[in-house]
């Protein structure tokens, strides 16, 4: 069990229990199974996006809320040497050995109301990925910093390299991987109206 896993956990705990609701009323409203949910709470482990993403609307707080320390008001300045001496945070790919594939670096945790999660992601090398495609409301642009990233997007696939972007809707199933046996790193965007 991870720091991280355990922070974001015992948020949606703690938020949960605010509300006087049950694990079972948050499973049912976001769809998830009460496992899944108790599992999350109990820092056991770390879904993807998309599934806390479904959490959040259940009990009705932005995504950032189960990240975040503080809260600012003004601008919130993230220095290079902050964010990576900074804990990342994993989420797995939804395998069924459930390896983790991405690092989640936040940009703007401390920032008080705002719409857009931005994050660096490092993306590691997996030869077969075996993932699932998941949707979610909102929007996402990825910049590729480094490396080739694959998109699963629908149907269709669509392969980036450094430089280059995409934005795109997330209620068509999606999954971001790095190419076969390649590392990446991207900057994403992630909005989700509240």
């Amino acid at each position: 069990m991870s720091d991280n896993n355990s922070f974001v956990g015992s948020k949606i705990k703690g938020i949960r229990e605010s509300k006087n609701l049950s694990v079972e009323e948050i499973a049912e409203s976001s769809g998830l199974s009460v496992d899944q949910i108790s599992s999350i709470e109990n820092g056991q482990t770390m879904p993807s996006l998309g599934p806390l993403i479904k959490i959040a609307r259940a009990l009705g707080v932005r995504l950032g809320t189960f990240m975040d320390d503080n809260d600012a008001l003004g601008p919130v300045v993230t220095h290079a040497a902050d964010r990576e001496r900074d804990s990342s945070i994993s989420f797995s790919n939804g395998a069924t050995d459930a390896r983790k594939h991405m690092e989640y670096h936040p940009l703007a945790q401390q920032k008080a109301g705002r719409h857009m999660e931005p994050f660096i992601i490092d993306i590691n090398p997996e030869e077969s990925p075996n993932f699932q495609l998941s949707a979610h409301e909102g929007e996402e642009f990825i910049f590729v910093m480094q490396g080739e990233v694959e998109l699963v997007y629908g149907k269709e696939t669509y392969h980036l390299y450094e430089g280059d972007t995409i934005y795109y809707d997330s209620i068509v199933k999606h999954h971001v991987h790095g190419a076969p046996g390649k590392s990446a790193k991207i900057l994403a965007v992630v909005y989700i109206p509240f």
